[in-house]
């Protein structure tokens, strides 16, 4: 599944041993797919490779994060991974939305990968919709965090002292028998199924979500990367972070800005 970056050194792949993987959820607003973009043009995070997959619809563009002419005519494709030695931050974007009935396969493929490649952690950024909370759900932040079995003895403390809030869960059969409570994401793509199996599996995996709307999400895509970075402290803290974010130039097309000149 996953193919390394041929830069002349052989095609063996990068040694992620111990790193973080970070990833987005293709969910409502693509907020967590926003996210991974600022921290990729931040962070200045080199490609290293990309996903080979049948489970994704194909799609190639321009270089997204492209800051010159030079740079911009290399072509992006739909999943793609970037990677940071010096914070130990390894990143999967994903670009396109996932076919029918193809999403249990691509999560068990991908945490075979996790698993091989020996990745310490997985950080999913993901959404949900806003219009689907109960009524414990709308009160407070509308930021929400998840942790597996085995990353909560490591760092369930520490999300006590962020004072950050779980995500609840709901009734399975409202108003009929509010006791039986199971975890709900309207509108969150594979974060359920990506969770429950890393649950499973023993795997270490944090799921960071927003609930929102569809429209402009980039304010929303700002509050799930600063969130993320009130935990990781991937660049410096201050009282307005989100003007710390670099953002990345394929944002200048999000509402149909024309198609830049290099295209073609």
């Amino acid at each position: 599944m996953f193919v390394p970056c041929d830069h002349g050194g052989g095609s063996a792949g990068p040694d992620l041993k111990g790193f973080t993987l970070l990833m987005p959820a293709v969910s409502v607003g693509n907020v967590g797919q926003l996210a991974i973009d600022l921290v990729i043009s931040t962070l200045d995070m080199t490609k290293v490779g990309y996903f080979y997959t049948d489970c994704l619809v194909p799609m190639v563009g321009n270089n997204p994060y492209a800051t010159a002419e030079e740079n911009s005519v290399e072509l992006s494709i739909n999943a793609e991974v970037y990677s940071l030695p010096s914070k130990k931050l390894v990143v999967l974007q994903i670009r396109s939305p996932f076919i029918k009935n193809k999403y249990r396969p691509f999560c068990q493929t991908l945490l075979s990968w996790v698993k091989s490649s020996k990745c310490a952690r997985v950080v999913l950024l993901s959404s949900s919709h806003a219009y689907q909370r109960n009524d414990e759900q709308l009160l407070g932040t509308p930021l929400r965090y998840l942790l597996t079995p085995d990353l909560e003895k490591a760092v369930g403390g520490l999300m006590q002292e962020l004072n950050w809030k779980e995500m609840e869960k709901v009734a399975a059969y409202p108003g009929i028998d509010d006791t039986d409570k199971v975890l709900h994401i309207p509108g969150g793509g594979i974060t359920k199924l990506l969770f429950t199996e890393s649950c499973s599996k023993g795997i270490q995996m944090a799921v960071l979500l927003k609930f929102c709307s569809e429209g402009d999400n980039i304010p929303d895509a700002f509050a799930l990367v600063n969130y993320l970075n009130e935990w990781l402290q991937l660049i410096k803290s201050e009282v307005n972070t989100s003007s710390q974010w670099k953002i990345p130039s394929s944002w200048r097309l999000l509402f149909g800005s024309g198609l830049p000149p290099a295209l073609f």
